[in-house]
């Protein structure tokens, strides 16, 4: 009785296990890019405080600046009437950094241990960011020393998303892939929230650690990520998810040639030596070029440049457009704004949760695109006339803009970097998100900029611009749409023809 009964316990112990170390997983790369954006963040929450009116600052007694000085407490080189192309500048030398350092980060990510990688783009991020705001300690007003510590910052942080996508699709497979990380995206928001706080705690009195202490907090979760993260399932004997390959097709051809030498007990000692070198070896890492070739990576990272270009413009202009056209406070502009967000994380979630139920990716993108566009136009001509219709249409906007957004950087991005054309070699991963998310980062640098330059004509034109880009975003997938709808058509015939006969 014991023996018949030892292999069903023995997998639910093994399948407690496994879960255990996938939730684990889940949660330290959920740390790992919270504090990533935590640490990006602060600079827009410290904008206010290097340029603002000093009519409503008291000076203080021993102060020797003139009663009719207006720029006494602003921090020079942003006291001045350009104030804005300045800091805007501190804005792009960030976002073009990350969007040239993506591309180039993959092909590292892929070839470096992601824990030794992961660890030392934490460190770097987190001294880079405390580097900032030591220029307030260092009284340094300068423009060029704050360009280039977002130059470097932006180039360090690329380290991160590739890194962390790799590593959750090593451990997770394709099934319910899309909702587990609509889930887990949530980490972009949390981590913008986060920084959020903490900048605010400081950026009236002493705004240098609104920079240093976020700074400081990503380099412990550094140390930590050294410490504890796991790469792959095997490296604890844990079963790895479905890409790493089929078992059962190994064991069908013991013999073929693409297999290997069959190893056995009977096996020569020339034989167990090949077999030995061959286990021990490790999947080839993909070319740049060769990830493009994946069927779906160039689509998918055109069609993020477009769909990246309205989230981070809405990002970066939607607080200063509520205030603009409806007159509130800095603060409750801010406020307001947030709910963007939280809208991105039930449109994530939705996305995720949708694509799995009706294995279609671009489907799924391509309907929530479809409905962004009125939306928006909606938003800009009547989402102003209450707090109410305001709110409901900032949480649809979020969900819609950012929800294809969230599932193409995430489990699209796993998908095409685990693809069976790979052969189960999932190296390209690191790589293939690398490209994806590089691409959707220079729309997140021309976003914000193309909105500077047409929001002087007016906020109808910005709307206009943004409605283009997304239609942009669904017409690059409608070839993979019409791949969907031709799998879903085969697959329901099969059903048809199994049950008829």
């Amino acid at each position: 009785m014991r023996s018949s009964l030892a292999p069903g316990i023995w997998f639910l112990r093994a399948f407690s296990r496994d879960s255990k170390y996938r939730a684990f997983i889940l949660l330290i790369t959920f740390l790992i890019y919270t504090c990533y954006h935590m640490s990006r963040k602060p600079i827009s929450v410290v904008k206010s405080r290097l340029h603002h009116n000093c009519s409503e600052v008291i000076q203080p007694l021993n102060s020797t600046h003139s009663l009719n000085d207006t720029t006494w407490c602003n921090w020079a080189p942003f006291d001045k009437s350009n104030y804005k192309e300045l800091l805007g500048a501190v804005d792009n030398a960030f976002l073009v950094a990350y969007a040239i350092g993506m591309f180039i980060s993959g092909i590292f990510g892929e070839r470096l241990p992601l824990r030794y990688y992961l660890t030392a783009g934490m460190l770097l991020s987190g001294l880079f960011t405390s580097l900032f705001g030591l220029g307030y300690f260092w009284n340094i007003h300068v423009l060029w020393y704050f360009v280039l510590v977002q130059i470097f910052n932006g180039l360090v942080q690329t380290t991160g998303w590739p890194a962390v996508v790799s590593c959750v699709g090593n451990w997770f497979g394709k099934g319910k892939r899309g909702l587990i990380m609509g889930i887990w995206n949530s980490h972009t928001s949390v981590g913008n929230i986060l920084g959020s706080l903490l900048a605010g705690v400081w950026v009236d009195q002493q705004w240098g650690l609104s920079f240093v202490v976020p700074g400081i907090i990503t380099a412990i979760m550094g140390i930590i990520t050294f410490f504890f993260l796991i790469e792959y399932p095997e490296d604890v004997d844990c079963s790895p998810p479905q890409h790493h390959g089929n078992p059962e097709e190994s064991q069908d051809h013991p013999e073929d040639p693409a297999n290997g030498p069959s190893c056995n007990k009977e096996s020569s000692l020339e034989s167990a030596v090949t077999c030995s070198k061959e286990a021990s070896a490790q999947p080839s890492a993909i070319s740049f070029f060769g990830a493009l070739r994946i069927p779906g990576v160039v689509e998918f990272s055109l069609c993020l440049l477009f769909a990246k270009l309205v989230s981070y413009t809405f990002l970066y202009w939607l607080p200063l457009y509520i205030s603009n056209v409806v007159h509130f406070s800095a603060k409750e502009a801010g406020d307001l704004s947030t709910l963007f967000d939280v809208g991105g994380i039930i449109g994530g979630i939705l996305a995720g949760l949708v694509s799995d139920y009706i294995n279609g990716r671009a489907t799924t993108c391509c309907v929530m695109l479809i409905l962004a566009a009125p939306m928006m136009f909606l938003y800009n001509h009547v989402g102003q006339r209450g707090i109410g219709i305001s709110i409901v249409m900032l949480l649809i906007c979020g969900a819609l803009v950012n929800g294809p957004y969230a599932l193409i950087t995430t489990a699209v991005s796993a998908d095409l970097g685990t693809h069976k054309s790979l052969k189960g070699n999932a190296k390209a991963l690191s790589t293939v998100t690398a490209i994806i998310d590089g691409t959707g980062s220079i729309g997140a640098a021309l976003g914000p900029l193309l909105a500077g330059l047409i929001s002087p004509t007016g906020w109808n034109n910005v709307f206009y611009m943004l409605i283009a880009a997304d239609v942009l975003a669904c017409l690059l997938l409608c070839r993979l749409v019409y791949k969907e709808i031709l799998a879903w058509k085969s697959s329901l015939g099969k059903d048809k023809g199994y049950r008829e006969m």
